[in-house]
């Protein structure tokens, strides 16, 4: 809970100077990038997140490799966490930073899991049915899982929607093995 804490405080920081400066979403794509690019290899994970070496030395390194490529204010951010040890925040922060700019677009986060790969018009067609039907806004995240058969899965905030034929087979054996 500490964690969560102390990264809702840095996140929350960050995206108000990102607001200041016109850059959220910017600011979002080059803190998810930096995060991928210390994250994606184990030697520089180990190099990103080790209290052994010195921060100074981590600082020149990080800012040789992103001082011309993020977002002066993801690049200060992430040099303030490595001068404060607190490089392992790194990826709380980003994904809080993410639902505050949700949050502050006024949209909400769908998750549409389906069987298969949806073509972009399906996707756009069923955002539409659901942005009229809620009457809301929503930020799409679409994902595949073959175990669904078929149909789809709908996650909207807390609402759960299982329209799969996996699903429904479920029901069936849940209420089969109750009678």
């Amino acid at each position: 809970m500490l964690d969560e804490t102390i990264a809702r405080r840095y996140a929350t920081a960050i995206f108000t100077l990102a607001q200041e400066r016109d850059a959220v979403e910017r600011v979002r794509r080059d803190l998810h990038a930096i995060l991928e690019a210390t994250t994606a290899d184990d030697g520089v994970r180990r190099f990103f997140l080790s209290p052994v070496i010195d921060r100074k030395e981590k600082a020149r390194v990080f800012t040789e490799a992103f001082a011309d490529r993020v977002d002066e204010v993801a690049l200060h951010s992430v040099l303030l966490l490595i001068r404060k040890r607190r490089e392992r925040y790194l990826r709380d922060i980003a994904r809080l930073y993410g639902e505050m700019e949700v949050e502050a677009s006024g949209r909400e986060p769908l998750e549409i899991v389906t069987a298969r790969e949806l073509p972009p018009a399906e996707v756009d067609a069923l955002v539409e049915r659901l942005s009229k039907l809620y009457n809301k806004r929503f930020v799409v995240k679409q994902s595949v899982d073959p175990a669904l058969i078929g149909g789809l899965r709908l996650t909207m905030g807390d609402q759960h929607i299982d329209a799969s034929v996996a699903g429904r087979l479920n029901e069936l054996a849940r209420s089969l093995s109750q009678n």
